[in-house]
């Protein structure tokens, strides 16, 4: 077990937590927690929750709603829960957010521990404090920044992972290697969604790379100002597409990194050689680099973006692999060229 604590300007700290038991670190809490799942962890690891400490939630992105953590937190009150006790995430992106969203606001904030238990979730989702749900169509429309105390790392929890949630979670691992790290890259391309499942030490290594990533990004820019940014390289037509398609995050994420290359390739002068070499690496883990879609409702979507300054919407563009900067883009730019984009 090793931890690495990460430090916020304004003091807190998150402490992340690799290799740790789920149950050793609840039963150094005693009796005060509670835990928030969603019901595909629960059933897959009853014999690991205390039935009367746990609030299960429906699984799935259409659970991110207002109504899931006015549940969650009715559900807190009936349990008569106080501002002392832990609330503990487990689960993937979606159970981090709501409960994350949760702890923030019940009683004005109580202490949160997230378990995330997908790739995606322990190389993104749980990190940074960004707690948001979904407003109909339109992603993370409503949230808040909470950080949490602890983010744990039990890996038992990928044994019962699916083929496409490992897939799902290396959109984000491509992320940040085209932002952040040439060199880790380069490692993808050397080797295969293979080679991480069945090496645990390799996988280990790759996870804790990925977290000093976004955690260096977060911790100096907790609230998005400048670098932060960045950590949305293919979320902005991704989060459309994902909306309107209804298919998992890291794949639409995937597309809409395609476009975001293409995008720079027209505003930025990014060599098309870079964007192909992005579109392979995308294959090569088994993600999607295009698909058919209705191109006025992506943009429809696009305009409500909760990116967007008046006719603007901040894109994240790549100079090359490795290196990346985010600049307003004009929706009616977007618009023209929205068809050669996707």
């Amino acid at each position: 077990m090793t931890e690495q604590k990460f430090s916020f300007p304004n003091g807190e700290i998150s402490s992340c937590i690799f290799g740790q038991s789920f149950n050793d670190f609840i039963n150094s809490l005693h009796e005060h927690y509670f835990i928030v799942t969603d019901e595909n962890i629960y059933h897959s690891n009853q014999q690991r929750f205390n039935k009367d400490k746990t609030i299960v939630i429906p699984a799935g992105e259409t659970t991110k709603n207002q109504k899931t953590v006015d549940a969650v937190i009715n559900e807190l009150l009936l349990r008569d829960a106080d501002k002392s006790s832990w609330l503990i995430g487990v689960g993937g992106g979606v159970v981090t957010d709501v409960s994350g969203y949760a702890a923030s606001v019940f009683k004005r904030g109580m202490p949160l521990v997230l378990f995330p238990t997908s790739v995606l979730s322990m190389v993104d989702a749980a990190l940074g404090g960004k707690n948001g749900v979904d407003v109909g169509m339109y992603k993370n429309m409503v949230g808040t920044v909470y950080q949490p105390k602890f983010i744990v790392y039990d890996f038992e929890f990928l044994n019962s992972l699916p083929e496409e949630e490992w897939i799902n979670g290396f959109a984000e691992i491509i992320k940040h290697a085209c932002i952040r790290d040439q060199e880790l890259f380069v490692q993808l391309k050397e080797t295969s969604l293979f080679d991480y499942r069945s090496n645990p030490e390799m996988l280990v290594s790759l996870i804790k790379r990925n977290v000093e990533i976004k955690m260096d990004i977060v911790t100096h820019d907790e609230f998005e100002k400048s670098d932060r940014k960045l950590l949305n390289f293919g979320h902005t037509i991704g989060h459309a597409i994902e909306k309107l398609h209804q298919i998992p995050h890291g794949y639409a994420i995937a597309v809409g990194m395609i476009a975001a290359c293409t995008l720079s390739e027209k505003i930025n002068g990014l060599h098309f050689e870079e964007s192909k070499q992005v579109a392979e690496l995308l294959s090569r883990y088994h993600l999607p680099v295009d698909l058919e879609t209705d191109h006025d409702q992506v943009f429809d979507i696009l305009k409500r973006d909760k990116k967007r300054m008046g006719n603007d919407i901040h894109f994240v563009l790549l100079d090359k692999i490795g290196e990346a900067h985010a600049e307003p883009v004009s929706l009616d730019f977007l618009k023209q060229h929205l068809k050669d984009l996707v």
